[in-house]
């Protein structure tokens, strides 16, 4: 039995191709009971970083530890041990969703009242127990992307890999995906390693938040602290009569960074910890008529796309 801990360890995990180094010294520790994002440009080494964890590939260099086990060493416990949706469902579509669930459950050496009961649960949480007779191949890829999902859950496993679950989906399927997702987490603390492009989508979802290019460790963090260690402080107003001389008045303070005028709304980036009050006087005493007044945050993918530039 394997030590209690984090769900996941990294210690300088490293993994090269010829003279690629795909994933290189990453250290990382994901806490159980979350939804930790895995964030990069298309190429950075989110999928083989995922293989390595599963014990699929061997490390360069380095070391990781999946629910305390040696995913190279005892890769057959891990894989035991976790679900996941990777580039292919995993679907048969010739058989319906039921016969699908069934089928994989009898692999799982399920007994048969147990794998019954759970897969009624999980098709009637994803709402398609209503269909569960039809083939998969019939289905939308939202419908096929959730059936997926369930299958990786049909063994209970304590943590979940997920490999751009929402890519390709339309926008009600992916928000579909994404309330499943919410409310797994949620509901039976089961932790889920996510890699997604969705920017919003991470915010919404992940408690830790990891950002890698070209295999390393860019940044990690909850996405609040992200944006407070990376994003600019921001002062949104809604109003009329925000002159030209206005705006220049107020790009000329110090504590003003930058300045966006956009139907009748004013988006003010501002340096350090500048206090608002003295910049919404400017605009009253110039004759604004101000409706709303907010500080804000850069967005995730602000902050994103911030590091890469950084990074570039």
């Amino acid at each position: 039995m394997a030590a209690e801990g984090p769900a996941i360890r990294l210690d300088g995990l490293t993994r090269t191709f010829g003279s690629t180094r795909a994933v290189d010294q990453l250290t990382i520790e994901v806490p159980r009971g979350i939804i930790f994002g895995f964030l990069g440009p298309n190429g950075a080494g989110k999928t083989t970083t995922i293989n390595l964890l599963l014990g699929l590939l061997e490390p360069t260099v380095g070391r990781a530890e999946v629910l305390g086990f040696d995913p190279w060493r005892d890769g057959d416990e891990v894989r035991a041990r976790t679900g996941a949706v990777l580039e292919h469902t995993g679907i048969y579509e010739a058989m319906s969703a039921e016969h699908n669930l069934e089928f994989y459950a009898r692999a799982w050496r399920m007994p048969p009242e147990e794998r019954s009961e759970r897969i009624r649960e999980l098709l009637s949480d994803m709402g398609l127990w209503e269909r569960r007779g039809e083939k998969a191949g019939t289905w939308s890829r939202g419908m096929q992307q959730r059936l997926a999902l369930a299958r990786a859950l049909l063994h209970r496993p304590p943590l979940v890999f997920l490999d751009e679950p929402t890519a390709g989906l339309d926008v009600m399927a992916a928000v579909a995906v994404r309330d499943d997702l919410a409310a797994l987490a949620g509901r039976v603390g089961t932790t889920i390693f996510l890699t997604t492009h969705n920017m919003a989508e991470a915010e919404r979802l992940c408690g830790l938040v990891a950002v890698i290019r070209e295999g390393r460790l860019v940044s990690i963090g909850s996405p609040d602290e992200l944006r407070a260690r990376t994003g600019v402080p921001r002062l949104e107003i809604s109003g009329r009569g925000f002159e030209d001389a206005t705006l220049a008045a107020l790009r000329a303070r110090p504590e003003v960074v930058a300045v966006e005028r956009t139907n009748g709304h004013l988006t003010l980036e501002l340096a350090g910890d500048a206090e608002p009050g003295p910049l919404v006087s400017l605009l009253v005493q110039r004759g604004a008529e101000i409706d709303e007044v907010r500080r804000g945050q850069a967005s995730l993918e602000e902050v994103f796309v911030t590091l890469m530039e950084e990074e570039s």
